[in-house]
């Protein structure tokens, strides 16, 4: 974080210091929510949780470094009290970002938002210092502490915006107003929880109405309910996708023997080639939003087609490939899932797959509402439609769903079954798995199949596989 001194960020925060005995010391280090991850000059923000208190561990953290604590009640140590936590935490964030001068590029959509942030920071990388959202912390709470991570170098903030709700996306940006808005998709993920693609629409939307005059809306001229958001701005718009309208487009777009994308990047400045080291067609969507943004910011085709050809993954369990010595290829996707990111992560593998075994490892979706059934079964049919070699649904009610849709659309029979656990799934891939083979493992978090590819993995070394 840029330097502040204790006593700034009580006025700030609209806190009171306690057991401070000098107020000019100033935090120059991050600020961490974890005290594990507390050292020099930090500050430690104390959330108070279900199961664990941040401020039992105020003492620990002082010792550890930290400069003072900020809390909602004094802990005998240095600390500023304020009221709510969250809403100091943001307060911080905004004022540290008013005082940057840094180009923020915020992003959102329904699928895909973390691998293209991911892209969108390696290829800023090469332009100038730039600090982005790490993993998937997009929310009240990460978006903000991703923010004060940022220096008097930081040249670009690229930060990740999620949703749950109506306003959830137009109070982060009154947190960290953005210069440049850029809207993936409207999809199905969490389409229980919004009650339709209108309402995702509209909650997806308030990123670009946050946009100042002089700013960027970059939209997916291919999604409808998008490329209709650039009434609801008064900012610049730039169109990316597959559409005649597009500014940043791809033309020859095809995958290699590896399942990689490669095509043709066309920009306004001007076109080339790109070979991507990641995994499936669906990158290219993504790939051409980070162009976009990165034209915007003044880089050129040539420029831009180096970064993107050699980008790779920055967060874990999102389409990693690992080949085992025995040949086996394990596809960890297993971070989270929703149908678009399903039936893209299907398509990859068929892709990965061809002249070889593939295995598709698949577990629920959450937060579709009544939309799961559908859905559930449509990616069921669409693994048959595309030759998947085993589909393996893992866990309750969805998973069979899963499984029915694969057996009404193919009659597959023991080509697609269902288990009940991970440990069930390792188990069976445990006694059919053959070497050249290549699995997918899918679905949302709550599941928790990472277990299962980590498992395989290790099994190449051990000879063993067994789940965690």
């Amino acid at each position: 974080m840029i330097a502040l001194s204790l006593a700034e960020i009580a006025e700030v925060v609209g806190g009171q210091t306690h057991d401070i005995p000098d107020p000019s010391v100033q935090v120059t280090g991050p600020v961490v929510r974890d005290s594990r991850e507390a050292g020099p000059g930090s500050l430690f923000v104390a959330f108070a949780g279900e199961r664990v208190d941040g401020h039992d561990f105020a003492a620990a953290v002082v010792e550890a470094g930290a400069v003072a604590v900020l809390g909602t009640r004094p802990v005998g140590v240095p600390a500023i009290v304020v009221d709510d936590v969250q809403t100091a935490l943001g307060a911080l964030a905004r004022h540290v970002v008013a005082r940057l001068g840094a180009t923020l590029v915020a992003l959102t959509g329904s699928a895909g938002k973390t691998s293209t942030k991911d892209l969108i920071a390696q290829v800023l990388q090469r332009k100038a210092p730039t600090v982005f959202t790490p993993g998937s912390l997009n929310n009240e709470i990460g978006l903000p502490l991703t923010a004060l991570s940022a220096t008097e170098e930081t040249k670009f903030l690229v930060l990740e915006m999620g949703a749950r709700g109506i306003g959830h996306i137009s109070y982060l940006t009154e947190l960290t107003p953005p210069k440049i808005g850029l809207v993936l998709n409207v999809g199905s993920a969490h389409i229980g929880e919004f009650g339709g693609r209108e309402q995702i629409a509209q909650a997806k939307g308030e990123l670009v109405e946050s946009l100042p005059e002089e700013g960027t809306a970059v939209l997916n001229a291919d999604d409808p309910y998008v490329r209709a958001m650039a009434s609801r701005t008064k900012a610049k718009v730039i169109f990316f996708g597959e559409s005649g309208e597009a500014d940043v487009s791809a033309e020859n777009v095809r995958l290699t023997d590896t399942g990689q994308p490669s095509f043709r990047l066309h920009t306004p400045s001007g076109a080339s080639d790109v070979t991507m080291r990641l995994y499936g067609e669906h990158h290219v969507s993504n790939a051409l939003a980070a162009a976009a943004v990165a034209h915007e910011l003044g880089m050129s085709a040539d420029e831009i087609a180096v970064a993107l050809s050699e980008a790779g993954s920055l967060s874990r369990w999102r389409m990693e490939v690992t080949e085992r010595p025995d040949g086996v290829t394990v596809v960890n996707d297993a971070y989270n899932a929703n149908p678009e990111s399903m039936k893209a992560a299907l398509r990859a593998l068929a892709a990965m797959g061809k002249g070889r075994r593939t295995w598709a490892v698949l577990g629920k979706m959450a937060e579709l509402g009544d939309e799961a059934l559908a859905e559930h079964d449509a990616v069921g049919r669409l693994a048959v439609r595309l030759n998947v070699s085993k589909l393996v649904a893992v866990g309750g009610r969805e998973a069979a769903w899963l499984q029915l849709g694969a057996y009404n659309e193919g009659s597959w029979g023991e080509e697609s079954v269902h288990v009940s656990d991970a440990q069930a799934a390792v188990d069976l891939l445990r006694s059919e798995l053959r070497p050249g083979d290549v699995v997918l493992v899918k679905a949302s978090r709550s599941v928790g199949l990472e277990s299962v590819a980590q498992a395989l993995i290790e099994s190449g070394a051990e000879g063993e596989v067994s789940a965690r």
